[in-house]
């Protein structure tokens, strides 16, 4: 047998230049085998390159691509041998990324080799009732953020008397910091389509859709040579009819990961939202019944019909059943994709799995940018639906942003509000003004011109614009804003009671110091200047500096800080 050597080229792995270890691999000689596989999760690890042999598997992270280092990968030398952070094996559940970054993403024949298509095997035996009522006996729910039983919304579609139904899986992940479903297009486009075949069974759905963002060229590229080899096996046929399945490219806009806003995309027209009812199960893809459910939706359906829907519901608690699938980011130690079963606290998740260190977290994001900021001293909080929401939050589709300590909590909502507000549709008035207004309060906050009656009109639009906005986008735009003014109201009167910044992150409201006892005179500040705002006696021009930091990250001896507005402080060393 020959060694098989396994080079992780999901995006992460790509961005970490796994490229170029993949090509030097291929023009070595040696009795080995050489393949792309997708990701395990761990992204901070990346390059992995993952060595078989007959006696079992070696996993090498942050792999160079120099030929030395590779002989000795191959040769199994003990050399910088991957190491898994050991709370997140006992953390995490692997079901339905279990394959992922374990077999070669487009090959049917591993899929099938690893238990692949079983489910739909079974599902072409059952009867399109008894396949829905095992996705209600599951209680999944809808993993796209809204959170709506799977088994229903195929129970509707399946009910309709229609010659042209149509299923759709939304795949437009675009919240900032979420990479959930292209990592499973990208590592496991079969378990996608076969989730989507059995939904066709159940349903009786004959137009198969996938929406994917054109940002996502690999996830496109792996579903397409996906969809030709399940065409070509004909495993597309049900009950004698061929269903057709295509990947439509969206243009990446936010909006359209709101049904009837996709909906309208796929249609070919601008995306943008409408009133509902009807619903798109009565009335979707060009007035036919639709049904709409996100990657990890799908990706779930095969183990559920496989399995079952009872052994499905025995994770997780009772009204949030199965695993979760997170995109860790931010301030933490072990960034990357997490799958842990539904009720496992949110400081499991950000202490345990992604590392961070206690008492270094301010908040996570939870939910995308329509979320909720939710402090540190709720991490006790189980991650299911109903508590997430009672924090004012939501699951959405899964990004976790953690929050350090030296994060400005006010700057932060600023951030995510102006994403959504450039992400408006503009369709209907509260969110397209609305989120504008709110958007140049907190700019006028973080620049140090906020009052009092700023922070009560934050509170009063943001709940106007929660209920009289059309769809989910500016329903839950506001959310990040009033989570932090509920959560962190004493560093929000800061900014406005003394134009002050805790965290020294907003610039109006500090000045850039240089502590000439502590400097060296060594020029390093002055010369990387983009400005040329600090004069040759260290002292700097706060009136033209643009809080840059260039300076503080290439002085040597950490002479130079932050400091509030018009302050001069002594560095401590």
């Amino acid at each position: 047998m020959k060694n098989r050597i396994k080079v992780g080229m999901a995006s992460c792995g790509i961005a970490a230049g796994a490229g170029e270890v993949l090509e030097k691999l291929q023009n070595m000689n040696g009795d080995f085998e050489v393949v792309e596989v997708g990701c395990i999760g761990h992204c901070y690890a990346e390059p992995l390159v993952e060595v078989e042999t007959e006696d079992g598997s070696y996993i090498f992270e942050k792999v160079q691509p120099e030929e030395d280092f590779l002989k000795k990968l191959i040769d199994l030398e003990d050399y910088s041998r991957f190491q898994p952070h050991p709370p997140r094996i006992d953390k995490e559940r692997l079901l339905i990324t279990g394959l992922a970054g374990k077999i070669v993403p487009t090959s049917m024949e591993e899929y099938r080799a690893h238990g692949g298509y079983k489910g739909l095997e079974k599902a072409l035996q059952m009867e399109p009732v008894e396949l829905v009522q095992e996705v209600e006996t599951s209680k999944l729910r809808g993993r796209g953020g809204g959170g709506f039983p799977a088994g229903l919304k195929w129970k509707f579609l399946e009910a309709k008397e229609s010659d042209n139904k149509v299923l759709i899986c939304n795949a437009d992940e675009g919240d900032p910091g979420a990479f959930m479903d292209r990592t499973l297009m990208e590592s496991l486009p079969h378990q996608v389509l076969e989730g989507m075949l059995i939904g066709a069974r159940a349903t009786g759905a004959r137009q198969l859709f996938i929406y994917c963002r054109a940002e996502y060229p690999l996830a496109v590229k792996n579903l397409n040579i996906a969809i030709e080899q399940v065409e070509r096996e004909g495993l597309n046929i049900i009950e004698g009819e061929e269903v057709d399945i295509n990947v439509k490219e969206g243009a990446g806009a936010f909006v359209c990961g709101e049904e009837t806003a996709l909906i309208h995309s796929l249609e070919g027209k601008r995306g943008t939202p409408r009133y509902r009812p009807p619903y798109p199960t009565d009335y979707g893809f060009h007035g036919y019944p639709s049904a709409i459910n996100n990657v990890e939706t799908f990706a779930n359906i095969p183990l559920i019909i496989r399995d079952g829907g009872a052994r499905f519901a025995e994770t997780g608690t009772e009204n949030s059943t199965g695993t979760k699938l997170f995109a860790l980011a931010g301030d933490l130690q072990y960034s990357g994709l997490v799958e842990v079963p539904m009720g496992i606290s949110i400081g499991e998740v950000v202490y345990d799995i992604g590392g961070a260190e206690p008492g270094s977290v301010k908040a996570v994001q939870i939910g995308g940018p329509s979320g909720g900021c939710i402090p540190a001293e709720h991490f006790d909080t189980p991650i299911d639906y109903d508590s997430l929401t009672s924090l004012g939050a939501i699951m959405g589709s899964g990004g976790l942003i953690v929050i350090g300590n030296n994060r400005c909590m006010v700057e932060t909502s600023r951030y995510f509000l102006e994403f959504t507000t450039r992400e408006s549709c503009g369709k209907c008035t509260f969110c397209r003004i609305g989120t504008k207004r709110m958007l140049e309060i907190l700019e006028r906050i973080t620049g140090g011109a906020g009052t009092d009656k700023d922070i009560d009109l934050l509170e009063d639009l943001g709940q106007k614009i929660i209920q009289g906005s059309l769809c989910g986008l500016g329903q839950t735009a506001p959310n990040p804003v009033l989570s932090t003014l509920e959560f962190f109201s004493k560093e929000c009167r800061a900014h406005v009671e003394e134009s002050f910044c805790e965290a020294m992150e907003c610039k109006a409201l500090v000045d850039i110091f240089i502590d000439l006892e502590t400097c060296i005179e060594c020029g390093q500040c002055i010369k990387n200047c983009p400005v040329n705002c600090i004069s040759d006696d260290y002292v700097v021009d706060n009136e033209v500096c643009t809080r840059c930091n260039s300076c503080i990250e290439v002085c040597p001896v950490d002479a130079i800080a932050r400091v509030a507005k018009g302050g001069e402080v002594h560095v401590e060393n």
